[in-house]
């Protein structure tokens, strides 16, 4: 899988030929650009994640997650996501534990103290382990936070 740059909206994803240093999501949009190393796929994710596109996240995790290799990851960066609804938090466990039964691994790159807290506030750190990096998700260097 080469790497692309998806701009979500609630009507349908487009692709978006600018680069990342280039884009900009409207207020609100949700925008990905996913990648593949080896057995791992990794999710960017920018904008916000809150029920007007919920339906849009739970689908870029899920196609993303059945691109990866088992025994693999898939790596979700959400340092770039301006705001995080409960929604988000509950697909990415509802993902997370669709991944276990396929052997793979689902963990979230951030290095917010707020999203630590409330993945570890919903009892969730067994089930979405979280990466200060990309390296670290992927297993090059680093530990969990």
């Amino acid at each position: 899988m080469a790497s692309a740059t998806i701009k979500v909206s609630r009507s349908r994803a487009d692709s978006n030929p600018r680069p990342n240093s280039e884009r900009a999501a409207p207020l609100g949009a949700l925008s990905a650009t996913t990648s593949q190393r080896g057995r791992a796929v990794i999710i960017s994710v920018a904008g916000e994640v809150d029920a007007s596109n919920e339906r849009d996240w739970r689908y870029l995790l899920a196609e993303m997650a059945a691109i990866a290799a088992v025994p693999g990851r898939v790596v979700v960066d959400v340092r770039d996501l301006d705001f995080m609804g409960c929604c988000a938090y509950a697909a990415l466990a509802r993902e997370a534990e669709r991944c276990r039964r396929r052997g793979l691994t689902l963990c979230l790159v951030s290095q917010d103290p707020i999203v630590a807290r409330i993945v570890a506030a919903c009892g969730l750190r067994w089930l979405l382990p979280m990466y200060p990096t990309t390296e670290a998700a992927l297993g090059i260097k680093g530990e969990t936070v």
